[in-house]
Formats: structure tokens, C-alpha cells, sequence
């Protein structure tokens, strides 16, 4: 159950989300935890808070060996406990990146944590940069996780740059996507919240900041509503937890005009070009 959800007689659905943003430390997941652990506490009140891409162990390796080394499996991480354990205490969901491992490969992975545990994953599909050279591309698909309230779905960072993968979310329900980001292209606080215009959902970026062996994060983690408005956005440079009301049902209503649906007046037969 969500900590504070309250309906009307338009039936309104309102839900607390929102970002942590910090700077995660390469090697560090030890400190990563107790950092977040401290903000943490600024959301307590919160029903879904999302937290960076690859928090537990931070972005940029030195080389394939540390990466193997920091990562965790999903069946026994330390910082999935953690995530479980804080979900419990807190009565909330998180969303965080992870860095994973199964079956000897390492994934660019999200996870869905309740207090009844690790609900879903996503790995990420869009790789970034010198990701390719520790990371597989993800194989779990898109999915979409209901939890309730409300249903989540989420990307990770470089994800951004694809309209393909918001639309299949949020044809698939999805009324929040969190996406955890360690953004360094200048551009995706000016693309989520169109992404969210034009599918009608609520998107949340958590992301990073800070230098890391050279590579400088943007910071300005965002929160955006169905019609594009920014409702938020962090500085780029410091610790921040942002939480805000969020009306589910803005989500699901479709509708551009009383004539008009995001979803009712596609032509898909018209698109197969995109499949190629």
C-alpha cells in the first residue's frame, strides 16, 4: 500500500514521487548505501521515489575486471537488501539502477523494489558509449509493473533518445516511467517531459552529477506531467529529494481534443517503415 492515496469524486488518484538525486562513488558500495540511507529520510513520506542509474557502484570502469567485481546478482545483493529493507520501513516503492550480474554477464539493470521485495527489472536496451564494453544489451524486454495505485514502467538513461520504447510503455499502461539516468548529453531534461506530452504519462529522471574519472554528470534530475510542464527539476551540482503530488488519473485520460486520442487515432498499419 502507498503512504498517502486520496480520491475524490472525480476520482482522483494522488500518489507522493519523486527523484534522489546524488553523486554515487566509483567503487564505493558501501558509502553509495549510506548516502542513500541519509536521503532517504527526506522522503519519507513519499509512495515511489526513483534513484540514479547504476547506483550501487557507481558508472565509468577501469577496466572489465572491476566491473565484474562490483557487480551484485538480483538473488543476493547487498544493496537490493538494503533497498528491501528501506521500502519496508519507509511503506514505499523505489525504483533505482543497478549494476547486475547472472550467469557470468553483467547488465545495466532496474529495479522495482515494495515492501513486499524486488518486484520487477528492466535491463537497459540502449547502450551507451563504453558501456558496450561491460555491459550486454538488456533481454527482458519492456515491461510494465502494477503496483496498485498505479502502473510503473522504466528506462534507463541513454533510453531517452528512443520514441519507441516511451510509446510501448505507456501502450502497455504505463502511467509513471522512471527512468534512472547518469546523463552527460545535455539534451534529455528538454526530452523527457516531451516524451511525457505525447504519451500522456508521468516521467521521472533521477539522475547523477558530478566528475568520475573524467566524465562530468548533468545533474538536474526532472519531473514532468502528461502535458509536458517541467514540475520539477534539481540543481546540477548537489544532493537533492524532490516529491510531489501526482494525479494518476492525468495519466490515463488520452484525450489531445474531445475529437483527438494519443492512442485511438494511430494508423500503425501506416508506420511499418519504423520495424525495418
Amino acid at each position: 500500500m502507498a503512504n498517502s492515496i486520496s480520491s475524490d469524486n472525480n476520482q482522483s488518484k494522488i500518489i507522493k514521487a519523486g527523484f534522489l538525486q546524488f553523486e554515487p562513488v566509483l567503487g564505493e558500495t558501501d558509502k553509495n548505501i549510506s548516502r542513500i540511507e541519509s536521503l532517504l529520510m527526506k522522503a519519507e513520506n513519499a509512495d515511489l521515489i526513483v534513484i540514479p542509474e547504476l547506483a550501487n557502484s557507481g558508472y565509468n570502469f577501469e577496466s572489465k575486471e572491476q566491473a565484474l567485481q562490483l557487480a551484485e546478482s538480483a538473488d543476493d545483493s547487498l544493496y537490493l537488501k538494503f533497498l528491501i529493507k528501506q521500502a519496508r520501513k519507509l511503506n514505499l516503492h523505489i525504483v533505482s539502477g543497478f549494476h547486475e550480474i547472472e550467469g557470468g554477464l553483467l547488465y545495466n539493470s532496474s529495479v522495482l523494489i515494495g515492501p513486499v521485495g524486488l518486484i520487477g527489472k528492466y535491463r537497459k536496451i540502449h547502450l551507451f558509449m563504453n558501456e558496450f564494453d561491460f555491459f550486454e544489451k538488456g533481454n527482458l524486454g519492456l515491461p510494465v509493473f502494477d503496483i496498485g495505485i498505479c502502473k510503473i514502467g522504466m528506462l534507463i538513461c541513454f533510453d531517452w533518445v528512443f520514441p519507441e520504447v516511451w510509446r510501448i510503455l505507456a501502450l502497455k499502461g504505463a502511467d509513471i516511467i522512471c527512468h534512472p539516468s547518469n546523463l552527460v548529453l545535455p539534451y534529455a531534461q528538454q526530452a523527457v517531459p516531451v516524451h511525457g506530452m505525447i504519451n500522456r504519462t508521468f516521467n521521472i529522471t533521477a539522475n547523477r552529477y558530478g566528475t568520475e574519472r573524467g566524465v562530468t554528470f548533468s545533474g538536474k534530475s526532472i519531473i514532468a506531467n502528461p502535458t509536458g510542464e517541467t514540475l520539477a527539476m534539481a540543481a546540477a551540482d548537489r544532493d537533492e529529494v524532490y516529491i510531489t503530488d501526482i494525479d494518476i488519473q492525468e495519466s490515463r485520460n488520452k484525450k489531445i481534443t474531445e475529437r483527438n486520442h494519443v492512442f485511438n487515432d494511430r494508423f500503425p498499419s501506416d508506420y511499418f517503415e519504423i520495424s525495418k
